[in-house]
């Protein structure tokens, strides 16, 4: 019985060596739509991502724990898209959310609605039978899921896709569909969009209970629903806990609701309108109180038509002091976002800045210092854009976030806006890391990492004790948006280069110090986007697959002209040690270059594989080439001239990467489907046998994940993945 009990011991140990955390890149990264506190249990909230799944507050440090990881592996990869959020009243345990990515085809699975009755620890689900879309349009409003506060068996759901309001009655172990709620939301942005994405009705906006109202059998008497319309009627009521439902009388009917909040001492509601559903559009929009009990709409927009450019998102209600409120603007994109108090109920309002260059707040991002360096010094929008989480702490009146389309920012003297009028902003987006990862690198012998993202640039990490601290700065000098791809010489390691996908404007750029600094390409080419990069060994030559004009190379920053021996569109990389070779593929065809990439031959054969999907050249060993593809790994260690199927165990795989293992030995990591499913594997034995290494991680979909092993640091690997970041980890094979 201990032989057997050693066994399974090391087994799991083999399993589970592996244990994965967050490089901290820091600041958040990404769109935070929703954020939503726990009405009476004092620091308990959640915050919602579009593509980043779900985190939870540690308000002693203003931190953020994901809690959604585990259950968003390869096949699961959509419970990262949010669409609504939705806490227990009576119980600051239980916390509920809509999952699911998008509502066209490029989610092939219906959405859900998750339950945890310990804070995210663990997760329980319910199928829909539809999908849910939480990165699609109006992913900014809401709450579209809501708790009934009389009765925490009742929920209700607002669906997209004319799929209307849905109800459950037992805590959220079923739903049934709410058939005398008979609107849908029907407005769709781009109706002719045959992709999907902006033609889908938008559906429901929100689910607010009034709980003011009483109760009929266990089960609160008003409920209030919004809906995607901008004609006669957008929100609308049911005064017998959901039994019928009318339009609410003499509503405006212009524009679109998006968030609508109770304030339950006033017994009044207060909702934010754009003229788009958001998160990018909106140029006009409006604020309006309705009061129940008098059943009256009053229009409290804090600008007036003539000066109105914009819509309304964000809004937040202080429980603590009944008529105070804070909105943001939707979307001001010049010179910055708007954000406006009132204390009467919204018949006066005081705005957080004026034209006359008056700042009434200071801002740092200690947190996150790349945020400053990066994009507060160098554009006009410091309070953000997207704003369409605004809340304020319903036990803590001086407590405030609001989340934009980089960060979430917020502080804990609000109310010092009544009273000194400046209050103190901060980026409070630690733990929150939702970064669209695009490429990973780590040179041997140089920088520890080099991540490109989307809509941040790029970030450079010099060693493995950087991993732990967010960067002073991102990849600037120059900043796009979206680093597309980086790489380095490999004999030549501080030499690295890059390549935007931002077309219209020069798209690539060097450094040779490791990625700390960066200077334009000699030869300017603005036409020039996208795709991927490899630098020769000695840092002289660049091929470059673009997005859109196929391969391209350029010799000593000359002017960039096209391969046209190898296909457009093909996987390329470059021998780390001959600076004559790069290496391509197309389909199941593999090529070399033995000229610098001016021309390439088809040579080896990968035998049944159809699609060779990444090429990871030997750090060190010149002519030593691994190529992963539909079928598995293929190795070559004559440049690609044969090559041997290193094993069947691990097939239908994705990225590849080599990187240093125990003594002179380096390990092959790569994302594919083995013994423990669709997931990530290592081999310490040059391929002949694979170790699960993700354990119970999720990184979502493994297609869309990028992958790099140190080359400095024995054991540990890289995973960019699609809206978390990029994890490590570091353990023996």
């Amino acid at each position: 019985m201990k032989f057997f009990a050693s066994i399974q011991l090391l087994a799991a140990a083999a399993e589970a060596a592996f244990t994965w955390q967050n490089v901290k890149i820091g600041g958040g990264g990404g769109f935070v739509p929703g954020i939503v506190f726990h009405p009476t249990a004092k620091g308990v909230a959640y915050a919602r991502t579009d593509i980043g799944g779900l985190y939870r507050l540690n308000s002693e440090d203003d931190s953020w724990t994901a809690v959604t990881d585990g259950i968003a592996d390869n096949d699961n990869w959509h419970n990262w898209g949010v669409d609504a959020l939705a806490l227990d009243p009576q119980d600051e345990n239980v916390v509920y959310a809509a999952v699911g990515m998008y509502t066209n085809d490029w989610d092939p699975k219906p959405g859900s609605i998750i339950r945890s009755s310990d804070k995210g620890a663990t997760w329980k689900t319910t199928a829909l039978p539809f999908k849910v879309g939480g990165n699609m349009p109006g992913r900014g409003m809401g709450e579209r899921l809501a708790v009934d506060p009389a009765n925490s068996k009742i929920l209700y759901f607002g669906a997209r896709s004319g799929n209307g309001l849905w109800k459950s009655t037992d805590g959220g172990e079923t739903f049934t569909k709410v058939s005398s709620f008979t609107a849908v939301g029907s407005f769709a942005p781009d109706p002719a969009d045959t992709s999907g994405l902006n033609s889908d009705k938008q559906g429901l906006a929100f689910v607010t209970f009034d709980s003011t109202s009483g109760t009929t059998e266990g089960a609160t008497k008003r409920i209030f629903v919004g809906t995607a319309d901008n004609t006669t009627a957008s929100v609308y009521v049911s005064e017998d806990a959901g039994a019928t439902w009318n339009p609410v009388k003499d509503q405006p009917g212009t524009y679109f609701p998006h968030k609508c909040v109770l304030q339950p001492e006033e017994k009044a509601l207060y909702l934010s309108y754009s003229d788009g559903t958001g998160p990018y559009d909106g140029t006009k929009g409006a604020v309006y109180r309705y009061d129940i009990a008098a059943s009256t709409w009053t229009d409290i927009t804090p600008v007036s038509s003539s000066d109105l450019t914009y819509g309304f998102g964000g809004l937040g209600v202080d429980m603590q002091k009944p008529g105070t409120i804070v909105v943001a603007s939707l979307n001001s994109w010049w010179p910055d976002a708007q954000l406006f108090r009132s204390t009467d109920s919204g018949a006066t309002w005081s705005k957080l800045w004026a034209q006359t260059n008056h700042y009434y707040y200071t801002l740092t991002t200690s947190k996150a210092p790349w945020i400053q360096t990066g994009f507060i010094d160098t554009d006009t929008k410091h309070l953000g854009w997207m704003i369409e989480a605004l809340v304020i702490d319903p036990l803590d009146s001086d407590h405030w976030l609001y989340a934009t389309g980089l960060t979430v920012y917020g502080g804990h003297d609000l109310t010092k806006w009544d009273t000194d009028h400046n209050v103190s902003i901060q980026s409070l987006a630690d733990g929150i890391e939702e970064f669209s990862v695009q490429d990973v690198a780590s040179p041997p012998g140089g920088s520890e990492l080099l991540a490109a993202v989307g809509d941040d640039s790029g970030f450079t990490f010099q060693d493995t004790a950087s991993l732990s601290s967010s960067p002073k700065t991102p990849w600037m000098n120059p900043i796009w948006s979206t680093s597309s791809s980086v790489d380095y010489a490999g004999a030549s390691v501080k030499n690295i280069v890059r390549v935007g996908n931002s077309a219209g404007s020069q798209q690539i750029a060097l450094s040779d110090d490791g990625g700390v600094s960066w200077s334009n390409y000699s030869e300017i080419d603005t036409s020039l986007s996208g795709g991927t990069v490899a630098y020769s060994a000695d840092a002289d030559t660049v091929l470059w697959s673009t997005s859109t004009n196929g391969v391209q190379r350029s010799q000593d920053q000359a002017a960039f002209s096209a391969v046209p021996s190898l296909p457009s569109g093909a996987v390329i990389a470059s021998d780390k040690q001959n600076n004559t070779v790069f290496y391509g593929g197309s389909g199941a065809s593999f090529y070399v270059s033995t000229d610098t990439g001016t021309s390439f031959a088809k040579t080896g054969s990968v035998r049944s594989a159809t699609a060779i999907r990444d090429i990871a050249a030997h750090p060190t060993k010149a002519g030593d080439v691994w190529v992963s593809t539909d079928v598995g790994i293929f190795h070559s260690t004559d440049y690609g001239s044969s090559f041997t199927q290193v094993s069947t165990d691990l097939k239908n795989t994705y990225q590849i990467a080599l990187g240093k293992g125990s003594g002179s030995a380096w390990n092959v990591y790569a994302f594919g489907t083995g013994s423990a499913g669709a997931k990530l594997y290592g081999s310490a034995d040059d391929g002949a046998s694979w170790t699960d290494i993700q354990g119970s991680q999720g990184f979502g979909s493994i297609d869309s994940c990028k992958l790099a092993g140190s080359g400095n640091t024995a054991g540990q690997v890289f995973v960019g993945t699609n809206g978390r970041g990029v994890f490590y980890a570091s353990g023996t094979i």
